[in-house]
């Protein structure tokens, strides 16, 4: 199966609206904060956190919508949804998203 892990359309769109600079800060922003974002998840499903794992799952929905990163958001607004349910989708899928979807937002062109 081929994904698309980042919609060329959305940064085309942000740098657009945004600039090109800003844009790129925001990526960069985002590539820093992301793993913040999955450490305090990680944080609420071990001390049973309901509303701080939706939180978080929030979170990474949300910036990740922002970057056109539909297989993160996607994987992101199901953990939203579950909660901590034992049908919630598994930290390390979602770290997995993670990874290969900021290598792609690093290999993007700056400004």
């Amino acid at each position: 199966m081929t994904e698309t892990l980042v919609d060329p359309d959305a940064i085309a769109e942000l740098a657009d609206t945004m600039g090109a600079d800003f844009a790129s800060e925001l990526v960069e922003t985002f590539l820093g904060d992301a793993p913040d974002m999955i450490a305090a998840l990680k944080e609420a499903l071990s001390a049973g956190d309901a509303d701080g794992y939706r939180r978080a799952a929030h979170s990474i929905k949300s910036n990740a919508q922002t970057f056109g990163a539909g297989a993160l958001a996607d994987q992101a607004r199901e953990m939203e949804l579950t909660g901590l349910s034992a049908g919630a989708p598994a930290i390390p899928e979602l770290e997995d998203i993670w990874h290969r979807t900021a290598a792609v937002l690093k290999g993007l062109p700056d400004g």
